[in-house]
């Protein structure tokens, strides 16, 4: 049989089956037993609550709801599995234990119905921790069918198109969101411990600034003004430490129109904060304490297994300029070279490809790192000191300013977080700034944007600060081990289906 035929016979089969649900709904609908018109059910426990509580529960009634996921019938007996948001019990009706009506329903009743039920807890034959049911109510009803149950979603766009299925069916996911959830709360209590506020700062800007990306543009019609969608919190947060508001922080949804792929989605979340009197080796220490703290307190361990990787979170985690890196992973030595054109010899040399790169020493150092090096590093490795030609906001190192103290945390050949000690020379920052115009200038969409008000702040003055924004996304796929992005976010985007 070809697949055209197989998936004749599928659509077919799955016509019948959903016309003899909607039956089943006209049925119950014309005899005024609608299942839509119920509004609520009180639920006096989840189901591994019955389970964890089963001394104390014995013999007493409980009511419990959920989605039916299996059912047997034996003669005048029916056993079934509902699931709830917490995990899964068994019932067992007898038709002598409820009415004859509820008896005759149930057994009509299809997987994926949503049933509440009254009755005592007990323990059958086999040990099973179960609820023996007295009564029973048909609380929504499913006219659509549940994936097969030994082979579930199979088909991985699917997973990510009908993220409800899959969460139904699969509990590795809803593991997945959990461990999600768990670590965003973990972020808040640890920097509300330390003194941070939360505050939230605005998503549609008049200039796209912040970071380096190719902004969303979208249309103001009352202002009848293009406006772009965030692609960094950045500039906002310190123009709050600017305005005496010294530790900062914001969770929140980015925007950057770039490509999709395993590490990338359009929209993402993040975490940026800002602390005063305090620079890039005091978010170091920061970062390594937060992901050590959340990997113990989530996972119960340091250790997890990512990418393949054997990868060990206990602090505190190797640090390396990006010249130290290049030196020992390639050979080449930046910090003797002081020529742009021989440092972009040496970079030719080693494979670097610096077509369309300017012909920089920065340029070539980041490069190196970029095209050689980072997709060697897989333990936890805070890479310092990036050229300031491609660090248009980090403060220059006062050792040597072709550096900026910045770093970002490379695990398992990806970029977990960015910081800097932040630039708070208003001078030297509006000279930046008119480089990336520049760039823009010439074409390069992905280049910032002039900010008067954000140099106008500066201004004023700004404290020496250290600022750090963690990729909340890449950080959940390391604790919950997905290879892909689109696994932790619960509705990644998706190219529309014809």
């Amino acid at each position: 049989m070809s697949e055209e035929q197989r998936n004749q016979v599928t659509e077919t089969e799955l016509s019948e089956i959903l016309q003899v649900r909607r039956d089943k709904l006209s049925a119950l609908q014309s005899e005024g037993r609608d299942p839509f018109w119920q509004t609520h059910f009180a639920r006096s426990h989840w189901t591994v609550e019955v389970k964890g509580q089963y001394d104390e529960l014995e013999g007493k009634t409980v009511q419990v709801a959920g989605r039916i996921m299996s059912k047997r019938g034996m003669g005048k007996a029916i056993f079934c599995h509902i699931k709830d948001g917490k995990g899964q019990l068994q019932l067992y009706i007898r038709a002598d234990s409820v009415s004859a009506q509820e008896f005759a329903d149930f057994r009509k009743y299809d997987i994926g119905d949503i049933i509440g039920v009254s009755g005592y807890v007990f323990k059958t034959k086999t040990e099973e921790i179960s609820v023996h049911v007295e009564k029973v109510t048909l609380l929504s009803k499913s006219l659509r069918p549940l994936p097969e149950k030994f082979h579930g979603m199979t088909n991985v766009e699917l997973k990510y198109r009908q993220r409800y299925v899959d969460l139904i069916m699969n509990d590795d996911s809803r593991r997945n969101f959990e461990i999600r959830s768990k670590f965003i709360s973990y972020v808040r209590r640890f920097l509300d411990g330390r003194g941070y506020m939360e505050v939230e700062t605005p998503v549609l800007n008049t200039i796209s600034g912040g970071a380096t990306a190719r902004p969303f543009i979208t249309h103001h019609n009352t202002l009848d003004l293009d406006m772009y969608l965030r692609i960094a919190t950045e500039l906002h947060l310190k123009r709050l430490i600017v305005g005496g508001m010294e530790r900062v922080y914001e969770i929140g949804r980015i925007f950057r129109n770039e490509g999709m792929d395993t590490r990338h989605n359009p929209e993402f979340t993040s975490v940026e904060l800002y602390e005063a009197y305090t620079d890039f080796n005091g978010m170091m220490d920061l970062f390594e304490e937060l992901l050590s703290g959340a990997a113990m307190e989530i996972l119960g361990t340091y250790d997890v297994v990512w990418q393949g990787e054997e990868v060990s979170l206990k602090a505190p985690f190797r640090r390396l300029t990006m010249a130290e890196a290049v030196k020992e992973y390639l050979g080449v030595d930046f910090m003797a070279i002081s020529d742009d054109a021989e440092a972009v010899a040496a970079a030719k040399s080693v494979g670097v490809d610096m077509d369309g790169v300017e012909p920089t020493w920065g340029h070539a150092l980041y490069e190196c790192y970029d095209q050689k090096v980072e997709d060697k590093i897989i333990q936890p490795t805070f890479i310092t000191m990036h050229p300031v030609d491609v660090s248009p906001l980090a403060k220059r190192s006062p050792a040597d300013p072709r550096l900026t103290e910045r770093f970002e945390l490379f695990i398992c050949r990806s970029e977990m977080g960015n910081a800097f000690s932040e630039l708070n020379d208003p001078i030297d920052q509006k000279q930046r700034f008119l480089k990336q115009v520049e760039l823009r200038a010439k074409g390069d969409d992905e280049a910032g944007m002039m900010d008067n008000d954000y140099i106008n702040a500066l201004e004023y003055g700004m404290p020496p600060t250290g600022g750090l924004g963690i990729g909340i996304d890449r950080c959940v796929m390391m604790l919950t081990g997905c290879d892909s992005i689109r696994d932790v976010i619960l509705f990644p985007t998706m190219k529309p289906v014809d």
